[in-house]
């Protein structure tokens, strides 16, 4: 067996490629199934104990010297085509303003707007928490104990804690509720508008979203109350009378009895149209305060009952507004932000007009 191959040879034919296509046709050439390295490795059978151990070596090293060279090739092609359109994107803030340079209110920005209005005449008053919190606020206060399934089906991220606590970024805005029981004293009316965190990250997920949460506590709450109510923010938040909807049983740790809200579509050009159709898509999750959450959260559930919900923010402005990938939302670009935002002298929303 013959190898007769100039690192140096590949280097520069690595090197004189432009494109990621380039380099992905040399990788194959030597590291494919059919390339060359492999080819090699498949002869070192013939070879004797000591001529096997110094030509795989020798294989080894060129394999990932190749490697290295190809990832390092990448980058820097996929830098400068950053650079490049980093370079034609930019925009010059020290120019004086004109009409067509204008800042722009963001979807997410205008849909929590428009959801705190309408809780708001509601008499629901907004409140905030961080987004670093201990396990105990994210999780064990809402009836999801150690080793419970609910845990793993969050992808949580958890972060080191120098006096070995357990803390999360938080996988929801709960822990927002569990700090308000806590600290005030019923009735509770509020809603929960931030930012959460979950390992998923594809066209309708990303690592980081924003939710709106509501909680609701007092001697009286029930779930009639809990479905009028969303069938009313829904109603407004989309400026639909005639609202097609339904209500089915599902689970919750910390909501008993627990329900999912559909809401009907139909889709044309690949936007969907909600509010009519045939078809379903669930909206938002809701139920009855689990007595076990009161409790551990120094409430008395024989005396105080209530109903809670939550809700995507990303999804209800993909809906409201006809965005059809969610990555767009935080792409940082100025032309998509030009076509789906508004205007910061516009924040009217239904029952302003």
């Amino acid at each position: 067996m013959s190898l007769s191959v100039d690192s140096v040879d590949i280097k520069k034919k690595i090197e004189n490629c432009k494109t990621l296509q380039e380099v992905e046709v040399i990788r194959l050439e030597y590291l494919g199934k059919k390339g060359l390295i492999p080819s090699e490795m498949k002869l070192l059978s013939q070879l004797s104990i000591e001529q096997k151990k110094i030509k795989g070596q020798q294989l080894n090293k060129l394999k990932t010297f190749i490697e290295d060279a190809v990832n390092d090739h990448k980058i820097l092609i996929e830098n400068k085509k950053l650079e490049e359109k980093l370079k034609n994107e930019s925009v010059d803030v020290t120019l004086p303003h004109n009409e067509e340079v204008t800042g722009k209110i963001h979807p997410i920005s205008q849909t929590i707007f428009s959801i705190i209005e309408i809780f708001g005449n509601l008499n629901y008053s907004v409140e905030a928490g961080p987004d670093i919190e201990s396990d105990f606020n994210n999780f064990s206060a809402l009836n999801i104990p150690p080793h419970h399934p609910a845990r793993e089906m969050q992808d949580t991220f958890y972060v080191n804690n120098a006096n070995g606590e357990d803390n999360v970024l938080r996988t929801h805005t709960s822990p927002v509720q569990v700090r308000t029981m806590l600290k005030s004293k019923p009735p509770i009316k509020i809603i929960v508008p931030g930012r959460t965190y979950r390992s998923d990250s594809d066209s309708t997920h990303t690592p980081m979203f924003h939710q709106v949460e509501g909680l609701l506590v007092n001697k009286d709450a029930t779930m009639a109350d809990l479905k009028s109510t969303l069938i009313l923010f829904l109603k407004e938040f989309f400026e639909i009378d005639n609202l097609k909807y339904r209500f089915r049983p599902s689970y919750f740790p910390f909501t008993e009895p627990s329900a999912e809200m559909d809401v009907a579509y139909t889709k044309k050009n690949n936007v969907l149209k909600i509010g009519e159709g045939d078809d379903w898509l669930e909206i938002l999750g809701c139920g009855m305060v689990n007595p076990k959450v009161l409790e551990n959260c120094n409430i008395d559930s024989s005396v105080y009952q209530g109903f809670a919900f939550g809700m995507g923010i990303e999804r209800l402005s993909m809906l409201k507004y006809g965005i059809t990938d969610m990555r767009g939302l935080f792409d940082l670009n100025l032309k998509w932000l030009d076509h789906y935002g508004f205007s910061p002298l516009d924040l009217k929303t239904r029952s302003e007009i």
